[in-house]
């Protein structure tokens, strides 16, 4: 009777999703891009031969057979230095538009208030010395 119970099979409920989880599954869906209409997708049958071909021709690799010799050019010419400092700007993770603009803003905004603080403390002491110093 044991046996019984253990070859059933147990139920398992499904835990609903937490607001969490919605919110992720959202910004995922956000990141694809929307379906192309009826019209678009007509469109794109319709002019698809063209964009393949010209795909095809923009993707043909006319200087290839000049690949390994511009690459032992490079290597001889081009100092060490210089090579591993382009191989680490291919890893840099760049920020987008928005956060450059951002960024920049937050620079010029401390800039410019970290001038007024250093022409204010020289301007105070300026007129601090030219009291002691002329009295």
């Amino acid at each position: 009777m044991a046996d019984q119970a253990d070859n059933k099979k147990k139920r398992r409920v499904k835990n609903p999703e937490t607001f969490r989880q919605r919110a992720m599954k959202a910004a995922e869906a956000s990141d694809k891009p929307a379906k192309a209409s009826r019209l678009k997708s007509k469109g794109a049958k319709a002019t698809g031969p063209v964009r393949r071909t010209v795909r095809r021709a923009a993707n043909a690799r006319p200087l290839r057979p000049l690949h390994k010799p511009a690459r032992i050019f490079g290597k001889i010419v081009v100092p060490p230095y210089f090579r591993s400092s382009f191989s680490e700007l291919k890893l840099v993770s760049w920020p987008n538009w928005t956060q450059s603009r951002q960024l920049t803003t937050a620079v010029l905004v401390f800039a410019v208030i970290f001038g007024a603080a250093i022409a204010g403390v020289d301007w105070g002491l300026d007129k601090i010395f030219k009291h002691i110093l002329l009295k």
